[in-house]
């Protein structure tokens, strides 16, 4: 009985304890007061209407990263294209652009009526490149494929295999022309069967130093050239040309010049991607993705590729084609938690603001980095940080920056579907409620513009009375709407998100759930809790640059 007292009583100790760390930790969080500043004169980029875009992959169930297999049956050749929750997670963004293509695309042959390839599926091989021999996609899951694709409302842009026909050198280059003999057949056979395709994409990560095998800028220039050729051919009759993408690489600033000046006008969409964070395997994801100096490092990238494009004069324009953050299949319960949305939605607003036109993330399905699980289909935080964006953000990108919290990451961009500007606010910090004020070019904030509306509702309801005729609201009334994404429990590595407290999660049909804001008084100021996100929509800005 004696030890049975002193267990219990230890236990009431520890609890004790554990209960005084939560309290010191509720109580200890800080209040600090901050503005975001906005020059709303002139936008200062212009994204996509479908600025969100996400992929599917050719990976098999037997990819492997450091002894987990993360991708099941994500690949294009065997997702389950029935699942409701895939459908509806697709559906919801109306239009969701989806590119098709990954490592393994240089690998693929398709099974058209040229006849010239057997149809055989990936293999394991560690002395092949990749670890897989060549795949194939048969011209009956091309139509399952594209019947989904059709069904979802999806703005499908499909990676071409720009391997075919070339040698692999002894110092890993590629040598030879692209032979566009197969890729010919497999885009006539979709041109025939009506399937609407946004964009071809010659090629995934040959640029520069490449991934696996590299392909010099003037020789991909001249296949690219080829490709816009044959796309003119088989398009003649056709209302509108699918958009001529390459080269689906990491930047490299000289390798992208000399193809850019060898292109001229053949190319529509110049796409790079984005791995910043390093490895999967690398145990300081997180720091990485709470770390603002580390965040504003691929700012770099954006700006440069800017600049080069601006500088040739093209008009083609760039895209994030692929962007995982951390290669080799990402990190479970850091890629596909809460965490992660830190850094996708920072990464968002950062390419919005040097005017990248679509960022597509890896993958919508598949590894450790989807915004669906790879198992169950159901949305991982980051869809929901997705579908808040493409529903919220609208095209024109507005110039902003924060004075305060150095853990604040702060954009805005006019409102997507109503008149006013949207703000997001990102804190990293997980001690800090930041209290944020709005401020705009010439010195106005948010109160005077609140005090401000006021007057101008008030004089117009005057003058509507001496009328004696109804006033007609143009703007709406004095509230903003705000959409706070937070962890649950307070756990940054949780899978399940919370929307202004509420869990987000489909239905038992696989529905999405609505995602609706709390309406806030716009005399205050915009209260940013510790690690969270939130999106406001003051609707009662009315900026020359959202004219």
């Amino acid at each position: 009985m004696g030890s049975q007292i002193w267990v219990m009583g230890f236990r009431f100790w520890v609890f004790l304890l554990c209960s005084s760390l939560v309290f010191v930790n509720a109580t200890s969080v800080s209040v600090v007061e901050g503005s975001v500043y906005i020059d709303g004169r002139n936008s200062i980029g212009e994204i996509d209407e479908d600025f969100i875009c996400a992929t599917l992959d050719w990976w098999p169930p037997e990819k492997c990263d450091y002894g987990t297999c993360s991708w099941g049956h994500a690949s294009l050749l065997n997702l389950d294209l029935s699942n409701p929750i895939l459908l509806n997670a697709v559906r919801a963004f109306s239009p969701l652009k989806l590119r098709l293509g990954g490592t393994l695309q240089d690998k693929v042959t398709y099974e058209t009526m040229d006849g010239r390839h057997p149809c055989n599926q990936f293999r394991n091989n560690p002395s092949d490149m990749f670890g897989f021999t060549q795949g194939c996609l048969p011209m009956q899951r091309w139509d399952q494929l594209s019947a989904f694709f059709e069904k979802a409302g999806a703005l499908v842009v499909f990676g071409l295999n720009a391997l075919a026909g070339r040698n692999i050198q002894v110092d890993g280059s590629a040598a030879g022309a692209w032979d566009t003999s197969n890729a010919e057949s497999f885009i006539r056979y979709t041109v025939e069967k009506g399937y609407a395709i946004h964009g071809w994409e010659l090629g995934n990560e040959l640029s520069g130093s490449g991934v696996g095998t590299r392909v010099s800028a003037d020789q991909y220039s001249y296949d690219l050239i080829s490709l816009n050729n044959l796309l003119q051919d088989i398009y003649k009759a056709s209302e509108s040309k699918p958009l001529v993408i390459a080269p689906g690489g990491f930047f490299d600033a000289n390798w992208f010049g000399e193809f850019l000046n060898k292109t001229h006008d053949n190319l529509d969409v110049m796409t790079h991607h984005i791995y910043n964070l390093g490895p999967g395997v690398d145990e300081h994801l997180i720091d990485k993705i709470l770390n603002p100096s580390y965040l504003d490092g691929e700012a770099d990238t954006f700006r440069n590729l800017r600049n080069i494009l601006k500088s040739y004069g093209t008009s083609a324009v760039a895209w994030v084609g692929e962007a995982g953050g951390a290669y080799n299949s990402g990190r479970n319960h850091v890629t596909n938690s809460f965490v992660f949305s830190f850094w996708y939605l920072d990464q968002l607003g950062m390419a919005s603001a040097h005017d990248t036109k679509t960022y597509c993330r890896q993958t919508l399905i598949g590894g450790n980095y989807g915004l669906l699980n790879t198992t169950t289909f159901v949305p991982n935080p980051d869809y929901y940080s997705a579908l808040l964006w493409h529903r919220l953000m609208g095209r024109k990108v507005l110039s902003t920056s924060f004075s305060g919290s150095k853990k604040i990451r702060a954009y805005a961009h006019c409102s997507k579907l109503s008149q006013g500007i949207m703000v997001l606010l990102i804190n990293l910090d997980g001690n800090t409620t930041v209290k944020v004020d709005v401020a705009f070019n010439g010195g106005i904030n948010l109160l005077k513009m609140h005090h401000l509306h006021h007057k101008l509702r008030h004089r117009a309801r005057a003058r509507a009375r001496a009328r004696a005729i109804r006033p007609h609201e143009q703007v709406q009334e004095n509230v903003r709407a705000e959409y706070h994404l937070t962890a649950k429990d307070g756990n940054l590595q949780s899978q399940t998100m919370l929307l202004n407290g509420q869990i987000l999660t489909v239905d038992s049909t696989g529905e999405i759930p609505s995602l609706t804001p709390v309406h806030v008084n716009s005399s205050e100021p915009i209260s940013v809790g510790p690690y969270s996100i939130v999106f406001a929509h003051i609707p009662y800005i009315l900026l020359p640059a959202c004219k």
